[in-house]
């Protein structure tokens, strides 16, 4: 640039069409302003070099960064791919270990459930000799109650004849002492008359002239001071028996108050004990009769829900009386089995339940016109318990404490199990409407096998076991609480 300008400034120095010579001045400003554009073409050609460097710089920057990015898009997708198949492994590891531990859940509420069952026969039979003790011992306290009451009452009657005794014997002390007192005080009183007449006359006697010869002093004394020793010693015997009296009669007149205090006491207390005692028996005969009340309601409403399941039962047997259904199981095999023991044998009885007649299939459900699911939904009638508080069930609910008591957990039940069809059907209901919180550990019915299902017929009891109380089975979690019982 500083060349193109001095070429510029000489052409039109040239060029023109009068030219004066130069002067000294301007060649040297002109060489300082030439010298200045070569100084700022250097620095200009410095900071374009120091630009080109800054641009090489900045595309290997770029170069790098793109390099960097893309190892470390490749580095994401490494570790993204690491770790889904580490957690891919790690579900599979928790799911084994979830069906193992379910496994072993299974193995222990199994278990449980058995010595929960155990437990809870014992508690009943425990309850059972409980009552009968509690009853005999109610009878033998209310017993002894009324004994306690009578004998309280004859003491009490006792105790207040003889307080009227005493009290006479009280009166007639005081009269006694009384005339005592007044015999004596006359008594006294007469002596002393006497002795001031005898004072008078001894002392007239001293008065009168002595006409006979002079006694001796010694003979006259010794009889005057006798006497008066005599009268003193007898007064003060009878001060002291006066005293004597007196204390005698404040010592039985403080006896006889401690002796009515005590009595009052005692009846106080006869009386207290009497109140309570009727308390109590008021309140035993109060809750007999609200027991009896609570039996009979619970009574009538049994019968009500064994009308009401019964007609269930009659409609539901109408509509699944037409299904083939199988025998029933032989004796040897009415016992429950394991849910894996049998659960790939087919039953001798299943080739036969095909080509069986009406009667037949009528008679392999329970026999004379009964659907034979009425007596487990039922629970055989006048025969089961509840197994939370003993009572009598007729029904899948007990009405004296509200517990939901599955056919197969009834109390007394025969171990026979019920028929397929009729646990078919209990298990579709109960899949339709959710399972109960109180049955959730219930074990499902053991699933058919495909030869049987290819077959088209359903498997006998013997395949699908159903527990009774004495052998092994599985009961609700609510048992739990029951054992506190």
């Amino acid at each position: 640039m500083a060349d193109s300008a001095s070429e510029s400034d000489s052409s039109s120095i040239d060029g023109g069409p009068i030219m004066m010579p130069p002067s000294p001045i301007t060649r040297e400003q002109m060489q300082k302003r030439i010298d200045s554009l070569q100084q700022q073409n250097r620095v200009l050609k410095v900071e374009l070099e120091t630009y080109k460097l800054k641009m090489k710089a900045m595309d290997e920057e770029c170069k790098r960064l793109r390099e960097t990015s893309v190892y470390i898009q490749v580095r994401a997708e490494q570790e993204e791919e690491f770790i889904s198949n580490t957690l891919l492994k790690k579900i599979q590891a928790l799911k084994k270990e979830k069906e193992t531990l379910a496994h072993h859940y299974e193995q222990e509420e199994e278990c449980l459930t058995n010595d929960l069952s155990r437990k809870l026969t014992q508690l009943r039979q425990e309850k059972c000799k409980l009552e009968q003790t509690l009853e005999q011992e109610q009878e033998c306290l209310v017993n002894r109650l009324m004994r306690k009451i009578e004998k309280l009452e004859a003491e009490t009657l006792t105790k207040q004849t003889t307080l009227e005794q005493l009290r006479r014997e009280k009166v007639d002390l005081e009269n006694t002492l009384e005339q005592e007192q007044e015999a004596l005080v006359n008594k006294l009183w007469k002596r002393m008359d006497k002795l001031e007449a005898e004072k008078r006359q001894l002392q007239i006697k001293l008065d009168q002239p002595v006409s006979d010869p002079v006694l001796p002093r010694d003979q006259v004394g010794p009889n005057k001071g006798e006497m008066a020793t005599n009268i003193s010693a007898h007064l003060q015997h009878l001060r002291g028996e006066v005293t004597r009296l007196r204390h005698q009669l404040d010592v039985s007149k403080k006896e006889n108050s401690k002796k009515m205090e005590k009595m009052a006491k005692e009846e106080r207390q006869v009386r207290e004990d009497n109140l309570r005692l009727q308390r109590k028996l008021q309140l035993e005969v109060e809750r007999r009769t609200a027991l009896c009340r609570h039996l009979s309601e619970s009574e009538s409403s049994l019968e009500m829900e064994e009308e009401r399941q019964y007609n269930e039962m009659s409609s539901n047997r109408c509509r699944t009386s037409s299904s083939p259904l199988p025998f029933p199981p032989s004796p040897s095999q009415s016992r429950p089995l394991s849910p894996g023991s049998n659960a790939g044998t087919p039953d001798p009885t299943e080739a036969g339940s095909v080509s069986a007649s009406p009667e037949q299939k009528k008679r392999k459900c329970g026999g004379g016109g009964v659907f034979r699911g009425e007596i487990g939904v039922l629970g055989y009638a006048n025969m089961n318990r509840c197994y939370v508080c003993g009572q009598a069930v007729q029904s899948n609910r007990c009405y004296v404490c509200g517990q939901a008591v599955p056919s197969n957990l009834v109390i007394g039940a025969p171990s026979t199990p019920l028929c397929p069809t009729t646990q078919v059907i209990n298990q579709s209901r109960t899949l339709s409407l959710g399972r109960p919180v109180s049955e959730r550990f219930v074990k499902p019915i053991v699933p058919l096998s495909s030869n049987i299902v290819n077959s088209g017929s359903i498997p006998t009891g013997s395949q699908i076991p159903l527990p009774n109380p004495t052998s092994p089975s599985t009961l609700p979690a609510t048992l739990m609480d029951s054992a506190k019982y």
